[in-house]
């Protein structure tokens, strides 16, 4: 899939699962360079993504109530519609991040 979408529109948005539950906002991306073009590699769903985005002094002063997340590959998120993005498999099939 070659989709060209606005990181700012994406974050915060939230991610459903196949069966419309709330998994999670959208907060961080992660990119790798492919012949000289960033792509996003992975999305960081729920509270560990906002504190990857915002670093380690954050997560120093949450202490162990940081929260959790889940992290999705680039084609585990369907964003034809970047306002309602949703996962394209199980939840279970997702990383946790802890």
């Amino acid at each position: 899939m070659n989709q060209t979408v606005r990181l700012d529109r994406l974050v915060g948005r939230t991610v459903r699962d196949l069966d419309g539950r709330r998994v999670g906002r959208l907060e961080e991306f992660r990119a790798v360079r492919r012949e000289g073009i960033w792509v996003i590699s992975e999305y960081v769903i729920g509270v560990a993504g906002l504190l990857e985005r915002f670093g380690m002094a954050l997560r120093l002063l949450l202490g162990r109530a940081g929260g959790h997340g889940y992290v999705a590959r680039w084609d585990q998120i369907d964003l034809s519609d970047p306002e309602r993005p949703r996962l394209l498999c199980a939840i279970d099939a997702l990383e946790r991040v802890v």
